[in-house]
């Protein structure tokens, strides 16, 4: 018996799947419930929102942080096959200038699955007038924009699958 080889185009398009875990414990819902249209309507990206019921925000899988915003309530963490994911914690949220987020990353950082990224205060961000909801999308535009899975519902930080990304290899 002999095995099959495979040829270098046949091996580049081989895909994988990536279990993406849930960043903060919650209810996780469709983009399209999201208050905010860029979100919604799916212009950012694929993925999911969820309403959390604490304020931490992990490192759903091991990567480095690509970018960091100012304000300290969005960040994207990009994984080593290259995917890139948009965390953003709560809508409008900018306004607050960071006033009730605690950042324990910067942009370079590498992270570990289940790390505390950002902590933030649900309370102060409500009683200020914003809401919660935290967008959680695999970022990309066009062909670029792999197959995503999104898996509603409650779910615990670090233990519940939110996404299952197919990757090409």
């Amino acid at each position: 018996m002999f095995s099959r080889w495979k040829s270098k185009q046949e091996e580049k398009h081989a895909v994988v799947s990536l279990n993406i875990a849930a960043p903060v414990s919650g209810q996780a819902v469709p983009l399209s419930e999201v208050p905010d249209e860029t979100f919604a309507g799916g212009h950012m990206g694929k993925g999911i929102a969820i309403e959390p019921t604490e304020g931490k925000l992990t490192a759903p899988f091991d990567g480095t942080i690509a970018h960091v915003v100012k304000s300290n309530h969005a960040l994207i963490l990009e994984h080593a096959s290259g995917l890139q994911l948009l965390m953003h914690i709560g809508i409008d949220t900018v306004s607050l200038k960071g006033n009730g987020f605690i950042s324990h990353i910067a942009s370079g950082d590498e992270v570990k699955a289940g790390q505390t990224l950002i902590e933030f205060d649900l309370e102060m961000i409500r009683s200020a007038g914003y809401r919660t909801i935290t967008p959680v999308i695999v970022t990309g535009s066009g062909e670029d924009l792999p197959e995503v899975d999104c898996h509603y519902g409650a779910v615990s930080v670090g233990q519940s699958s939110i996404l299952t990304v197919a990757l090409q290899q």
